[in-house]
């Protein structure tokens, strides 16, 4: 598996309540800048933030870099439980040491147009 792979599979089960994997890829000492909350975070409390995530359907990701100590990964997302529904680019930045993630940076960007239309996936398959 990637670290791609890996990221993506970790985050999204994170993001509902199952912190297995990132339990197993981030090392112990890992921070995290929360744009959200305005802090750096460490990996207990990033934890608890991943869960603000719960409702959201997170769709494909692509790959924009990726060696053994650095990732870079662009993800869309989908949030219903608003009145509105709210889509977003997620891009972030992932540094390893160790081959465990030690940094994590994630920007956020809400658009105003759904990124499936038009597209060869739709969120149905993501959920």
């Amino acid at each position: 598996m990637t670290k791609a792979e890996e990221f993506d599979k970790a985050r999204r089960l994170a993001y509902n309540g199952d912190f297995s994997l990132v339990e197993k890829l981030y090392h112990p000492d890992c921070k995290h800048f929360d744009h959200r909350a305005g802090l750096e975070v460490n990996l207990d409390m990033q934890s608890a933030l991943m869960t603000a995530y719960e409702n959201t359907t997170f769709g494909p990701y692509r790959v924009i870099y990726e060696n053994e100590d650095f990732l870079c990964i662009q993800r869309y997302g989908r949030n219903r439980l608003t009145r509105e529904i709210l889509y977003m680019t997620l891009i972030s930045g992932v540094n390893y040491r160790d081959e465990k993630i030690v940094r994590h940076e994630t920007a956020i960007e809400y658009l105003d147009y759904d990124p499936s239309e038009g597209q060869d996936w739709n969120w149905e398959d993501y959920e």
